[in-house]
Order: C-alpha cells, then sequence, then structure tokens
C-alpha cells in the first residue's frame, strides 16, 4: 500500500496530470524558465501554492529530459513555533528535502506604519536572491499562479491607474545573473484548492499578525475585493478570466494614449 507522498505523487501523474502538471510544463516550455545547467531555488513559504510548486518541479526533475539542479528553499521571516512546526512537517509529509534560513522580517515589518505587505514583500524578495545565490543559484521560483497574475492586472488598472501584470521570467536588477521565474503561470487556483482538499492537506496562509487581522475584518483586502469582482463577472461571462489574462498579451500601442518604455521614459500617442 502507498503511503502519503506516493498517493500525492501517483496523482500528479494520473489524476492531476492535465489540471496541474501539463499547465506548470507548458509555462516552462512557452517562456523558456528552465535550461540545461540551470540550479533554481524553489521558494517554500508553506502555502498550497508553494508546496504543489516543489512538487511539480520534482515531477519535472522525474523526465530529466535536461540536467538542471533543484534547492528546496524556506526562508523563516520569524513564524511562530507552531507554523515554523507545521511547514517542516507538510515538507516531510510531502518528500521535499527543504533547506531553510532564518530572518527577522516580521520584526521589521511590525513597525511599518504603511504598506507592510509591499515592505515584507520586497524585503523576502532581497533575502531569497541573497541566499539563492550563496548555494550557486541562478534562478528563484515562485508560486504565483494564473489567478494571482489576472488579479494583478485588475488590480493595478482599478486601484495603481496603471496596465501592467506579473511577467513569468524576469532578470534581477540588484543581483547579477539571476532571474526569477513563475512557473506557475498557467495553474489556476481552483484546481490547487481541489488537489490539497483531496488529500486533506493544510498549508499555511501567511502567518503575519496582519493576515490574522484581515481574517477578522479588521483589515481592507484589495486582492479579495478584486477576487470577488471577478466571480461577480464570470457569472455573466465564463470567459472572463481568460479575457482578462490575454488583454495583456494583446496591448495595441496604437491605441494607447501614453506608455513608459522598458527604460521608464513616458510616449503619448501623438509624438512625431
Amino acid at each position: 500500500m502507498m503511503d502519503m507522498t506516493e498517493q500525492i505523487e501517483e496523482g500528479l501523474r494520473k489524476t492531476y496530470a492535465r489540471r496541474l502538471f501539463k499547465p506548470f510544463a507548458q509555462a516552462i516550455v512557452k517562456y523558456n524558465l528552465v535550461a540545461p545547467a540551470d540550479r533554481i531555488a524553489v521558494c517554500i513559504s508553506g502555502g498550497k501554492d508553494s508546496m504543489l510548486m516543489a512538487k511539480l518541479f520534482q515531477e519535472l526533475k522525474r523526465h530529466n529530459k535536461f540536467p538542471f539542479e533543484l534547492v528546496f528553499l524556506v526562508m523563516d521571516p520569524g513564524y511562530s513555533p507552531e507554523n515554523r512546526a507545521q511547514i517542516e512537517e507538510n515538507a516531510a509529509l510531502l518528500g521535499i528535502p527543504v533547506t531553510i534560513f532564518e530572518t527577522e522580517i516580521f520584526a521589521h515589518v511590525a513597525a511599518a506604519e504603511k504598506s507592510p505587505c509591499y515592505l515584507c514583500a520586497r524585503m523576502r524578495r532581497g533575502h531569497l536572491y541573497h541566499r539563492a545565490q550563496e548555494l550557486g543559484c541562478n534562478k528563484i521560483a515562485l508560486g504565483h499562479h494564473f489567478d494571482d497574475v489576472i488579479e494583478t492586472i485588475l488590480m493595478g488598472m482599478l486601484y495603481g491607474g496603471q496596465v501592467q501584470t506579473m511577467l513569468p521570467k524576469v532578470r534581477s536588477e540588484n543581483f547579477a545573473g539571476m532571474e526569477l521565474i513563475r512557473p506557475m503561470y498557467f495553474v489556476r487556483e481552483k484546481d490547487i484548492l481541489a488537489w490539497k482538499n483531496a488529500y486533506g492537506l493544510r498549508f499555511l496562509q501567511c502567518a503575519c499578525r496582519l493576515t490574522a487581522q484581515a481574517a477578522e475584518g479588521a483589515v481592507d483586502s484589495k486582492r479579495q475585493r478584486v477576487k470577488e469582482l471577478i466571480r461577480t463577472l464570470k457569472r455573466e461571462e465564463p470567459q472572463i478570466e481568460k479575457n482578462i489574462f490575454k488583454s495583456v498579451e494583446n496591448v495595441s500601442l496604437s491605441s494607447i494614449v501614453a506608455y513608459k518604455d522598458k527604460n521608464g521614459v513616458k510616449h503619448r500617442f501623438d509624438e512625431e
């Protein structure tokens, strides 16, 4: 009889191959996210998305069409003992050999009066790049999925007054030779949840005090409001999610009032 790790791996090869592994592999191929001789730091926060990403990378490695290496990297930003233990237990259950390093990000962010989540994300990214580089990696992989992408597009428009999205691959400006990749780019959150629930898995969400407050209604979540907006629109237009995603692939500069080039220089439609 298979143990839980074997059941989960078998599920990714059969039951969830079409919904999880296939879109994962498609993003890697389409955007050239993994290349021969890469050493990739698979960054695990303890949530469902990054834990699944680690398992999908293990499955990709099993196919081994060309040589590349994986480091399963967990940064502890100041988790409670209970949350730290849950990450370690889940990693053991899933058969993921994690490398854990510690920081004091939560302590620093707790004192921030403005944009604590933005500050936390930036600090996490910097620590992950630095540690991954120390471990000889040339890429870090984050677990952002399809729904994160389309929500970011709408959040930028509705709350930031700009058209932008998460890119599947980004070259670091501060860490020479390093890239950030998002191989879950085509994976749908509903399919991640179905996988998690099928095996009765419990993962962390964010584990910071602000997340706990948000769950109690003390912090207004713009992303949650955008999720609800998309759900409402989808009831009238089933293709709304795909249309939002495609909108940033089909930008016509000739019909845009103004745009910024890659150097940040702004151009107007009526320029000579």
